[in-house]
């Protein structure tokens, strides 16, 4: 039954604007988003079958364009709609860490790393740049690749927060396992980098990483 013949308190888009957002499943709000589904399917099954075959909404929302456009009911015009919402929304998140404090709203900045990091097939290391007052200056990527074997240099990272003339700086990065527990080379070059940010006075607030709908802070773990 196509969606406009459900009840209305059952429709996604009432529902959005009777209880708001938060209340939608992700395959409503994918629903909302894709507008229409296909011959003999609603959007709300083509959501949901969109999910269950990227194995979720972080793996569908980091689709390449191939793999996106690949789907029946999908193509080139959603594609460029969704990345376009994804980066409203990383800019959203950006611009709000800009104008406060960074330790006012730690889930703000775990939400802002995770839109750049999650989902990503190869593993990236970031570098949050933030000024005395702990606001967002900007993010840089400096590594990809396996962190380990991926060049990291504690050097690159202090002449890049020198620069910037950063107050502070939080680390990010990702394990594209989907597993978020740290490994104890992320232990280590984490150290290093502490170490030689020291020198130039440049506290390390945190080292976030970031798994598959998931992440771990070196700070709440006491590690820095």
């Amino acid at each position: 039954m196509p969606i406009n013949q459900w009840p209305s308190a059952e429709r996604p888009r009432e529902r959005l604007l009777a209880q708001g957002a938060a209340a939608l499943s992700d395959a409503e709000l994918l629903a909302i988003f894709l507008r229409t589904g296909v011959s003999g399917c609603s959007a709300v099954e083509l959501a949901r079958q969109l999910l269950q075959q990227f194995g979720g909404l972080s793996a569908l929302l980091a689709a390449n364009k191939q793999e996106f456009c690949a789907i029946r009911g999908l193509g080139e015009a959603k594609f460029v709609q969704l990345q376009a919402t994804m980066e409203l929304a990383r800019r959203h998140l950006a611009s709000a860490l800009q104008r406060e404090s960074c330790m006012n709203s730690p889930q703000a900045v775990r939400d802002y790393l995770r839109s750049h990091l999650q989902g990503l097939e190869e593993e990236r290391f970031l570098l949050l740049l933030l000024d005395s007052q702990h606001r967002v200056i900007s993010l840089e990527a400096l590594a990809r690749g396996t962190i380990d074997a991926a060049a990291v240099y504690p050097r690159e990272v202090v002449k890049v927060a020198l620069s910037a003339n950063a107050a502070a700086v939080i680390l990010a990065h990702n394990h594209p396992s989907g597993i978020a527990e740290p490994s104890q080379a992320d232990r280590h070059i984490t150290g290093r980098i502490q170490q030689a940010l020291a020198l130039v006075d440049i506290p390390v607030l945190d080292h976030l990483v970031v798994g598959s709908g998931e992440s771990c802070s070196f700070a709440e773990r006491g590690w820095l």
